[in-house]
């Protein structure tokens, strides 16, 4: 009898411990497992959010306002070329513009049929990192569409 009566004490401890392991996980480990990552046993929930909002903020305005430049400066040379061609300063041989824009699409085509090697390696490798770092990433992107929005 004293024996049977170990044994229920030992699996009533077993039930025990697994309860107080499962209330101690945090909620992430319980959401996306145990590759929560290096930064989610470091840092809080909190502290991963708000640095990821921040740099994500950061990130988002600066690519609002290099954005706005690039396109300027892009378009404002668009405009410049047509009215130097329009008055003459300089000639524009269309007919070889439009060959070489179609040779490029060409060219674009055949490449694209296939990624290559190195752009899955790079994809497992960023969807590995998301995985890993959930909570930084949500923040990070949520502060990007923040920043661009400002």
């Amino acid at each position: 009898m004293d024996a049977k009566r170990k044994e229920e004490d030992e699996d009533r401890l077993d039930l025990m411990d697994l309860a107080e392991y499962a209330k101690r996980q945090r909620w992430w480990n319980k959401v996306f497992g145990q590759n929560s990552g290096p930064i989610a046993e470091k840092y809080s929930v909190a502290t991963q959010l708000a640095i990821g909002g921040v740099t994500g903020w950061c990130a988002g305005y600066l690519f609002k306002k290099v954005g706005k430049l690039a396109a300027s400066a892009v378009g404002g040379g668009f405009f410049l070329l047509q009215i130097a061609n329009h008055t003459g300063y300089i000639k524009v041989d269309w007919k070889r513009v439009e060959q070489d824009v179609n040779k490029a699409k060409k060219q674009f085509k055949i490449n694209t049929e296939k990624p290559p090697e190195e752009a899955k390696t790079k994809m497992r490798e960023v969807t590995t990192f998301v995985k890993k770092n959930i909570v930084l990433t949500g923040g990070f992107a949520g502060g990007f569409l923040i920043g661009l929005a400002s």
